[in-house]
């Protein structure tokens, strides 16, 4: 399976795990809708500044929308936030504290790696 398909499923399987629809994250993203079509079916490459905002919004690292490994890409849609009736600053707002909780979870884990080197 190619790269560029496994993004585009993955792209597909978080923003229905969220309950968005393409509209949505299009809104989101600053694009038009059919540009998501064109990125969930594989007809376009998604440009990283869109992959990164994704990743936000998600919640997730990048690697995990190139996840090949079914078992591992279910685990990590079944961490996606689900939304109903959120509108688009309330996906700005969960993004960037998506991105926030991200950033201290990998500033912890450096911290952790120099304690262990420090022999603390």
């Amino acid at each position: 399976m190619e790269k560029q398909n496994i993004i585009g499923e993955n792209l597909r399987a978080f923003r229905e795990k969220m309950g968005l629809s393409q509209q949505e994250v299009a809104d989101f993203l600053g694009i038009q809708r059919a540009n998501i079509s064109y990125y969930e079916t594989e007809a376009r490459n998604i440009p990283l500044k869109h992959l990164e905002s994704l990743t936000d919004l998600f919640g997730v690292e990048l690697a995990d929308l190139l996840e090949e490994d079914s078992f591992q890409k279910n685990v990590n849609i079944a961490f996606a936030f689900r939304t109903d009736t959120l509108n688009g600053q309330d996906l700005e707002a969960i993004a960037g504290f998506r991105k926030i909780v991200k950033n201290y979870i990998k500033l912890t884990n450096i911290e952790r790696k120099h304690a262990v080197k420090a022999g603390y």
